[in-house]
């Protein structure tokens, strides 16, 4: 019999479905049915493309004898921790403070007041390396429950007593200067591999926002450091088995640190971010491969992830069917020099095992490797490796795919309209354009209840119920901001200032300045989540940042830019203990230093091909966080093109920022140099 969870919106919960454990998902019911049967809860959190999870999972959950002992005698509740950041946030917290480490799956017990007292991350089925049985862990804590009660609601206490102590101290609302910029781009260069790019050991993780940060600062001050640190990096990257050299997009992380051997999960959000940062290294140094990378994988995102409704699906699994009914992790990607035969002939298979470095030893599990793009002497016939790419493409289609989620997610929608509106802009693909239109018209359709609040997430477009978190305004509104700019069209500015009032009426502390990842009016759970640094994605508390700035550069209005000041106060503490860990916030400082720019071009027409010129001219500014507005003369599409008119009868763009403006310019060059200096 199906448990409560065949009704939810989430692939991660419907998974669970049919499990024996009777799952409930979050919802007061499940700890009034607590209270009523004087059970603890067993909280289960993680992700429909987590390996780990689906161990434990099939382990555990599937095991009727378990099941049977976890519906005697707990109320299990299932989480998907991409719909409910916020659960997940407060108890992850908790986990790290007590054990030094967290991770998913997370298993945490609760009290019927969500109070925490025991918790781990993976149990096994037996014990081993130390590790306790999961049945060993339910039964101890049964036996605590029954007979240590006193025990129990103590500790339970001690937790949310130390959790309610952990408010961030952040340094004030004075935002960063140079000074902490420095500092910043010091502690990185510290802790960068030269050797092989990117920051720190293994495993290693695509530092996309740290990139960003990389870049607008060399476009601020010239230094070449930082583009250096970002181009090698980003090289790196594109020539590793972290990404994907067949279908494009990469991988959620290298296991190693020479980025060979990937966790091969595909996330949307990760694909999004560094899609718009090989778009920008293409953009500040016009390198081929930045401009490959950046086409294949907005191009990977919209054949893969894109649903039937518009929007795009959170992720692709690690795991997939090798053929013989087993789920391994990395089926789908990997090759053998045997595989390499079938598909191509000898020839072309001994062609593709030296331009894609794959060995008889393998560099992966049973003698497979990752396709890589190893740096060599030799020079290959492009035609040939394009057929060569093509065969390989085509025979992999034929294996059992990696499971999608089909979840879409408003935060990561958010980052990908910016990224393909951007991509489809700088190289004229109008179809990378109409698609980030398509994923924002589902969000505004299906995200956005009459008083424009956002809901997290929705499923073959029907909204979940989960209330959209700080991530969510701060990434949605930076995509409709880079979408107005590309697009002319007001409305995406428009919306992206509903979607800030909101924040500033229901995400801001008003004495401190500080942001919270819930809103006021949210529920209520042990404490209320509030994390600043970047990590997988923007920080709710950077993504907000960046979107008041720039929404503030469009319109002028004071209130918003002075909510972003305020908000940085944190990246001025952060910045410079913890680089890697507020890229995005460092970013988001630059564009501040730098103004950020104020440009409006002015036409007869969108479709006047000098208006075009000078509009992609724009857009390809390196300035950092510069906003763009586009329309004709005396339109008020814009707050920008206010009193703007054409210089005798000619397009013409206008460049202003901190309330001084440039003459306004006809010429494209000029309009470049304003935009680049």
């Amino acid at each position: 019999m199906p448990n409560r969870l065949a009704h939810e919106t989430s692939p991660y919960l419907l998974q669970h479905a049919d499990n024996p454990v009777d799952w409930w998902p979050w919802s007061e019911e499940a700890f009034e049915e607590a209270r009523r049967s004087d059970r603890p809860l067993l909280l289960s959190v993680g992700y429909s493309s987590c390996h780990w999870c689906h161990v434990m999972a099939h382990e555990s959950f599937e095991d009727e004898a378990t099941a049977d002992f976890l519906n005697a005698h707990f109320v299990n509740v299932k989480v998907d921790r991409e719909e409910r950041p916020d659960v997940d946030a407060v108890y992850m917290e908790a986990v790290q403070a007590a054990t030094g480490q967290g991770g998913w799956p997370m298993t945490v017990f609760l009290t019927p007041e969500a109070e925490p007292f025991y918790f781990g991350t993976y149990f096994p089925p037996a014990p081993r390396h130390g590790m306790p049985s999961f049945r060993q862990v339910l039964e101890g804590v049964r036996s605590a429950w029954t007979d240590r009660r006193d025990e129990v609601a103590e500790v339970a206490g001690k937790i949310v007593r130390d959790l309610a102590g952990r408010d961030i101290s952040y340094g004030g609302t004075e935002a960063p200067g140079e000074q902490e910029l420095a500092q910043a781009l010091l502690g990185l260069t510290r802790e960068y591999d030269p050797q092989r790019g990117g920051f720190g050991g293994a495993p290693k993780f695509p530092p996309s926002m740290v990139i960003e940060f990389l870049l607008r600062h060399h476009a601020r001050t010239g230094a070449e450091g930082a583009l250096q640190m970002a181009q090698d990096t980003c090289e790196r990257m594109a020539r590793g088995g972290i990404y994907d050299q067949l279908g494009g997009g990469f991988a959620r992380y290298s296991v190693d640190r020479d980025w060979v051997v990937p966790h091969f999960e595909k996330m949307l959000y990760d694909n999004a971010l560094l899609c718009r940062v090989y778009a920008h290294l293409w953009r500040a140094t016009g390198s081929d491969l930045a401009r490959r990378v950046a086409l294949e994988t907005a191009d990977f995102m919209v054949r893969e992830l894109r649903t039937e409704q518009g929007g795009f699906a959170s992720a692709l699994d690690a795991d997939s069917d090798d053929g013989t009914g087993r789920h391994v992790e990395g089926a789908y990607y990997v090759w053998t020099p045997g595989q390499l035969r079938e598909a191509l002939g000898d020839d072309d298979a001994e062609l593709a095992a030296r331009y894609f470095g794959v060995t008889e030893e393998g560099t992966f599990e049973e003698g497979a490797s990752v396709l890589q793009l190893p740096q060599r002497d030799e020079v290959f016939e492009a035609g040939r490796v394009a057929s060569v790419r093509q065969r390989l493409l085509e025979r992999r289609a034929s294996r059992p795919a990696p499971g999608r989620d089909d979840k879409v997610v408003a935060a990561w929608n958010g980052l990908a309209i910016a990224a393909l509106a951007e991509t489809g802009a700088y190289f004229d693909r109008p179809d990378l354009v109409e698609a980030a239109v398509g994923a924002a018209d589902l969000l505004v359709r299906v995200h956005f209840d009459d008083q424009a609040r956002l809901t997290r997430t929705s499923k073959d477009g029907r909204a979940g119920a989960n209330a959209g978190v700080l991530e969510d305004y701060g990434d949605v509104a930076e995509g409709f901001l880079a979408l107005a700019s590309v697009t002319g069209e007001g409305v995406w500015l428009d919306f992206a200032g509903f979607l800030l009032d909101h924040v500033l009426a229901r995400f801001v502390d008003e004495e401190s300045g500080a942001l919270y990842d819930t809103a006021a009016d949210a529920e209520r759970l042990i404490r209320r989540p509030q994390d600043p640094t970047d990590n997988a994605v923007p920080s709710g508390w950077s993504a907000a940042a960046g979107a008041l700035l720039g929404y503030a550069a469009h319109t002028g209005s004071e209130p918003h830019r002075r909510a972003a000041e305020r908000a940085l106060g944190v990246v001025k503490a952060l910045g410079p203990r913890v680089p890697r860990f507020i890229g995005w916030g460092l970013a988001v400082a630059e564009a501040l230093l730098d103004g950020p720019r104020e440009v409006a071009v002015v036409g007869p027409s969108l479709s006047d091909e000098a208006t075009k010129t000078l509009h992609r001219t724009a857009l390809l500014g390196t300035a950092p966080g510069a906003v763009v507005a586009v329309g004709a003369a005396e339109s008020d599409e814009f707050p920008l093109l206010a009193d703007r008119p054409l210089q005798q009868g000619a397009p013409a763009a206008y460049v202003c920022r901190n309330f001084t403006c440039d003459a306004p310019t006809t010429d494209p060059e000029r309009l470049r140099e304003a935009l680049s200096s």
